[in-house]
């Protein structure tokens, strides 16, 4: 942590270089939440890992119930490239805390980085003390990854749906668990009672943070016919006014570069066939001519979106703000509009009510939701756990539950005291006696019967089922 924070920029710079990206997405992206992960384990991880005492049920009151959490062994984790520092450090924070080592295969689009960060978890390992083969790192295509995943204990991925369900066949081959964070396509509600120049910049945020690649942002803005023209005037003022380059030739700077080249078409294909479906480009729409050289796709807002649309539907996974239309100013409308995806990852609705956010919130299919705010905030919680269902997968990162995840349960019962033998009650031993039913009927009046009268019939029953045939 110590270390993170002295070394800030220069841990910034090498996420900025690698990726694209700009030196303030870095310092919110990648280092703030790693340190915010840091704290929290640090300070409350320990009391998720101790072994939990639990109800010992009535049959074995003489003997105390616990569960262990034992460590899986060996963690195989293949992260994605938006964010290289933070993808390697979060599940590495987790995997080394709760007792296992790990391999990190990282993207190829993101490998050139490891060697300063790779660096910096040898060093750390070494200050206290631990061994420095406790973390690896995996660089290679798809046969690394099937390697990978065919010799670990627990795999985590995180990537496309399509590449989740080729790690969770390979995986099947030797019973492997994994936890899978497929990405997502989140909804933004905005109520007719909202303010939208108020939340332009929120939207801007959420929507433009590293270029739009991030697993938990919001992609889909709905917003609610009686404030939408003036959501969309204020939000594109807004984008109009940022500046794109290359993210370290200024801090200036709003949007830096996307990462993986193919996408950049996706982006197009998205952008056109919204078009010819009816949508506006409020702005933006294509590469920016300014660097044909460089990966750079201008910050893009799609007015007049509908379900029909391939945006509607893909994960978007880059800078394009895609707005629908809520006809009629209806929250039921709103939700069914939200709910109409394949992914379940993350959600937000802001109301000038927040009770009826909270409301609108409760309904939505995701993992995670956030009132009055953009729906990145529940993972500034590491007490949380993160992650979705449906198209994004399953299994969560954070909090206790990511923890644990990265462990087996043992259950354990043990006598309260040494000198408590087990034995069988003669009525139940071998060679049957014929008083065997009735003693267990006995039994269960006496521990479960639902009146005083039933549990005194239990034990009268019991002491003549245990009477010498």
């Amino acid at each position: 942590q110590r270390f993170i924070l002295e070394n800030a920029e220069t841990i910034a710079t090498v996420a900025c270089r690698e990726s694209g990206k700009t030196v303030i997405d870095a310092m919110v992206g990648e280092i703030l939440v790693t340190l915010e992960k840091l704290r929290w384990v640090t300070v409350y991880g320990e009391q998720y890992l101790v072994p939990e005492y639990r109800d010992s049920g009535l049959m074995n009151m003489h003997k105390t119930s616990r569960v262990e959490w034992v460590p899986v062994g060996v963690v195989g984790a293949i992260v994605p490239w938006n964010y290289p520092f933070h993808n390697v450090f979060n599940p590495l924070i987790a995997a080394l805390f709760s007792g296992n080592a790990i391999i990190i295969k990282v993207s190829e689009y993101a490998s050139w980085s490891t060697k300063y960060y790779g660096q910096i978890i040898k060093r750390c390992l070494e200050a206290v003390g631990a061994p420095t083969d406790l973390v690896q790192f995996a660089i290679g295509y798809s046969d690394t990854g099937c390697t990978l995943v065919s010799e670990v204990d627990k795999v985590i991925f995180v990537g496309s749906v399509g590449v989740g369900r080729k790690v969770m066949e390979h995986a099947s081959q030797t019973l492997t668990p994994v936890i899978l964070e497929l990405g997502g396509k989140d909804p933004f509600i905005v109520c007719d009672d909202a303010d939208p120049k108020e939340l332009a910049q929120l939207v801007v945020r959420g929507a433009f943070q590293n270029m739009g690649q991030n697993c938990a942002g919001p992609e889909r803005f709905i917003v609610y016919d009686k404030v939408y023209e003036e959501f969309c005037k204020h939000v594109t003022d807004l984008v109009k006014s940022m500046r794109q380059g290359p993210a370290l030739s200024s801090d200036f700077i709003d949007c830096g570069a996307c990462v993986h080249p193919p996408s950049l078409e996706g982006y197009q294909r998205f952008v056109d066939d919204a078009v010819s479906k009816g949508a506006r480009v409020l702005t933006g729409g294509k590469r920016n001519k300014e660097f044909p050289a460089g990966q750079f796709f201008e910050p893009t807002v799609l007015a007049d979106v509908t379900e029909d649309m391939l945006i509607a539907k893909e994960e978007t996974f880059g800078p394009i703000l895609s707005i629908f239309r809520v006809e009629g100013n209806n929250d039921d409308e709103a939700i069914r509009l939200a709910n109409n995806c394949r992914f379940a990852l993350s959600s937000c609705a802001h109301s000038g009510d927040q009770q009826r956010a909270a409301r609108i919130c409760a309904k939505l299919e995701a993992g995670m939701s956030s009132v009055n705010d953009v729906e990145g905030t529940t993972y500034l919680s590491q007490s949380l756990p993160f992650g979705g269902f449906k198209d994004s997968g399953f299994g969560r990162f954070a909090g206790p539950e990511g923890l644990r995840g990265l462990c087996n349960e043992r259950a354990i019962v043990q006598n309260r005291v040494a000198f408590l033998k087990p034995s069988i009650p003669r009525p139940i031993a071998y060679p049957a006696n014929g008083k065997g039913a009735a003693f267990c009927m006995a039994l269960n009046q006496l521990l479960y019967g639902c009146t005083v009268t039933a549990r005194l019939r239990g034990i009268v029953d019991i002491i003549f089922a245990s009477l010498p045939a």
